[in-house]
């Protein structure tokens, strides 16, 4: 792996001092930046994540989005508050969002009011695209030669949106990896290409059910992951009619759900 940091984004990386044993020399590192975001609505905080800095907007977007809350538009707040994101949501009702949930990089959402807070409304995603065997092995590979910040430090998720082809339309990376599928969602979102019923998600890591529901509120009809999927991530996939791909690697793929989109 490459620690130059040539072709990372900026404001994605830090420099700074280590020791590398066995050796015992001390030198530059890069290391993946990870800063609070609060994502607010009309002014009021309804939620802080811990996020790599960029594209603040479509990840303030697209967890909107995919958390049932109809984003409108987001920009920077009136009081140019560091680290927050205002959006504009038609008919926000705060009384809802009292819970004033806290997501994390290693966890996804936590601290909800209640179990049934957890899942999100969704429709039944309907939708014709197939994908070949081949080209659904190919993406993780495709997306990992994109994920310029992964390259210099080896800390960072990414989530990469492909066309039915296999063309890469958007790639984001982020310490969480709940925020790097926000933040292309809310990147097609403001594209107007949601709902994503003719395109791929792919992932880097492994298959959580925040993952999947984030792709069944988007729409998108295949989910593609480097990793396993966990047993609520396959139950929401087969509730939602999606197909979820795991452990694509090496020209192999398990398929768990709704097998018809994967041609032979």
């Amino acid at each position: 792996m490459s620690k130059s940091s040539a072709k990372a984004p900026a404001y994605s990386t830090v420099e700074v001092r280590a020791r590398r044993f066995p050796t015992g020399h001390e030198e530059d590192d890069l290391v993946a930046v990870e800063e609070p975001l609060e994502i607010r609505i009309g002014g009021e905080p309804v939620a802080v994540t811990m996020r790599t800095p960029g594209h603040d907007e479509e990840l303030a977007l697209g967890f909107c989005l995919t958390e049932g809350l109809a984003p409108v538009a987001a920009r920077v707040p009136d009081d140019l508050a560091v680290n927050a994101i205002d959006v504009e949501a038609s008919g926000f009702d705060p009384e809802r969002l009292r819970r004033h949930f806290y997501t994390s990089s290693s966890c996804g959402v936590c601290g909800k009011g209640a179990i049934e807070a957890v899942r999100v409304a969704s429709q039944r995603v309907e939708s014709a695209l197939r994908l070949s065997q081949a080209l659904a092995a190919a993406l993780p590979d495709r997306l990992l030669s994109a994920q310029r910040a992964f390259a210099a430090t080896g800390g960072l998720h990414a989530t990469g949106l492909f066309t039915a082809s296999g063309e890469l339309a958007c790639v984001r990376e982020d310490v969480g990896r709940h925020n790097a599928m926000d933040k292309v969602v809310g990147w097609a979102f403001l594209a107007g290409l949601v709902p994503l019923s003719e395109h791929v998600l792919c992932v880097s890591g492994r298959l959580s059910f925040e993952l999947v529901q984030k792709a069944a509120v988007a729409g998108c009809p295949v989910l593609v992951a480097v990793g396993a999927p966990s047993s609520l991530a396959i139950e929401v996939a087969d509730d939602r009619g999606l197909t979820l791909c795991g452990f694509v690697r090496e020209g192999r793929l398990t398929v768990y759900t709704e097998p018809c989109r994967i041609t032979g």
